[in-house]
């Protein structure tokens, strides 16, 4: 946490469900965690790093929470609040979000969703109606009888009993069939894919359709916990190994036994607790902390990323060993978008389960509506398609919706050209590539994208320049223009074919 804020208030521990309030306004805060704390256990956090270091460090993480968008140190924007809403995902990824926020515009409203947050509540709320709000995102789209904040518990992938996944295109055929071949295999498997496509619920497939099937799983979101905590918590400790330590206790790998470990976000790892990874997927030995007895796993190691760790190992974040000891079997989850009329087999599978749930009658999309649904992109995969499925149960149980109230949901911001759950990670990556580079030039990076995006329209318009042009919104001799520039800068001259 920052020396600067003050540290997280929080009632007292009670069966209540947890629920976390980030806000930099005390007045608000104190506020809320009057009126709110008859009902929930409430913890008040001012900042990010604070809220972060919260969750990572919680016994009993939350289950709900409010996130002010507009946060220190930049207060007159929403960035920090969408960073925010990001992170608490990565790391408790059944958390329920409402933003509550005074930038409540339709643009921003449509990327908080689109990131994952349930819904975004307009300051100032009434404490009665964001009291109802909240137990509504407590009680609908819980369909796991686990905890919603249990670390590793993906309910964005939790689309169908174990051993199953929901849809028929051919990018989920494809991937049913490299489940059915690695299943039976003792070898470690790295799963790769965007945030929210269901990386766990692939795990959990392997895992069921193994021999090994009658053995525990366990599940580790390795950016869920402080970096601090996660040898401990992987191998074990000995009693007074460390300031806390009263008793011995096992770790993941012995609490798996002859059964599968789960390490999602392994990109997310310590690089120096990677080398002690490494020497058990090697030979299975460990150690617990504060132990100098050798102990032995039979556990069958599968880990996911949404990182290109790859892009990790050429800067130094990830070693090179561990990747192509982890990757003996490479799955890539497709992302929604490239999974067809799937968005409406999901559409119908969440749609009944969570009608279901609440006991109320199943909505329909009119003509219109259903054909923006079709060609929606889901940037946040099928942990946005999840909520928006949730709130159209909740507002339209029952009736006909219509095209504006269904993009109403949708994040269609023109502006965010990556999608919303992938622009901080191109922030994160315009970072390292500046902070590695020492003679970075921005022109020719803007050049650099320009030509992807004019390739890409003249790949898509068959070399058609006049087409191309209308694609990129700009005139025909323009583009002309600009073509003889970049043909200019390249060495090769190299340019795509012209109709």
């Amino acid at each position: 946490m920052t020396a600067s804020s003050p540290a997280p208030t929080s009632a007292a521990t009670s069966p209540k469900p947890g629920l976390l309030i980030v806000d930099d306004d005390p007045l608000i805060t104190d506020t809320l965690q009057f009126v709110l704390s008859r009902d929930f256990d409430v913890t008040c956090c001012a900042n990010r790093p604070d809220a972060v270091a919260f969750v990572r460090s919680s016994a009993h993480p939350p289950q709900l929470a409010l996130v002010d968008l507009g946060l220190p140190p930049v207060p007159h924007l929403p960035t920090e609040g969408f960073a925010l809403v990001g992170e608490l995902l990565a790391h408790l990824p059944g958390l329920r979000i409402l933003v509550l926020s005074g930038q409540s515009d339709d643009a921003n409203a449509r990327r908080a969703r689109a990131l994952g947050a349930i819904d975004l509540v307009a300051k100032p709320c009434e404490p009665t109606h964001l009291k109802v709000m909240l137990r509504e995102a407590l009680r609908i789209g819980q369909t796991d009888p686990r905890s919603a904040a249990e670390p590793g518990n993906d309910q964005a992938g939790d689309q169908s009993p174990a051993g199953g996944l929901v849809g028929h295109s051919p990018a989920l055929i494809k991937l049913r069939s490299q489940i059915a071949m690695y299943a039976a295999s003792g070898h470690p498997a790295l799963i790769e894919g965007e945030s929210g496509s269901g990386k766990e619920r692939v795990a959990a497939c392997l895992h069921h359709l193994s021999p090994r099937a009658d053995q525990p799983y366990l599940a580790l979101n390795c950016a869920a916990i402080s970096p601090a905590l996660v040898e401990p918590t992987l191998f074990g400790y000995a009693k007074g190994a460390f300031t806390g330590a009263t008793a011995q206790k096992a770790g993941y790998f012995e609490d798996a036994g002859q059964g599968t470990l789960f390490l999602d976000e392994i990109g997310e790892l310590p690089i120096d607790l990677q080398a002690k990874l490494l020497r058990v997927l090697e030979n299975g030995e460990f150690q617990r902390v504060g132990e100098t007895q050798t102990r032995v796993s039979n556990a069958r190691i599968i880990a996911a990323t949404n990182r290109d760790l790859r892009r990790e190992i050429r800067s130094g974040g990830f070693r090179s060993d561990l990747y192509h000891r982890l990757s003996v079997f490479t799955i890539q989850v497709p992302p929604l978008r490239d999974m067809g009329e799937d968005r409406l087999v999901l559409l119908q599978h969440f749609s009944r389960t969570f009608c279901t749930q609440g006991g109320v009658a199943p909505f329909q999309l009119d003509p219109a509506a259903e054909q923006a649904w079709r060609t929606y992109g889901f940037p946040g995969n099928v942990r946005e398609l999840r909520n928006i499925v949730i709130r159209l149960v909740t507002k339209y149980a029952g009736r006909k919706i219509g095209l504006n109230d269904l993009q109403a949901e949708f994040d269609l911001d023109p502006d965010d050209a990556l999608g919303a759950g992938t622009h901080l990670q191109a922030i994160d990556e315009a970072r390292a590539e500046l902070s590695r580079s020492t003679n970075f030039n921005l022109e020719d990076a803007l050049r650099s994208r320009e030509r992807l995006y004019i390739e890409a329209a003249l790949s898509l318009c068959q070399g058609n320049v006049t087409q191309a042009a209308r694609m990129l919104s700009v005139n025909r001799t323009t583009l002309y223009g600009r073509l003889e520039v970049l043909a200019r800068c390249d060495p090769s001259g190299r340019l795509p074919g012209l109709v």
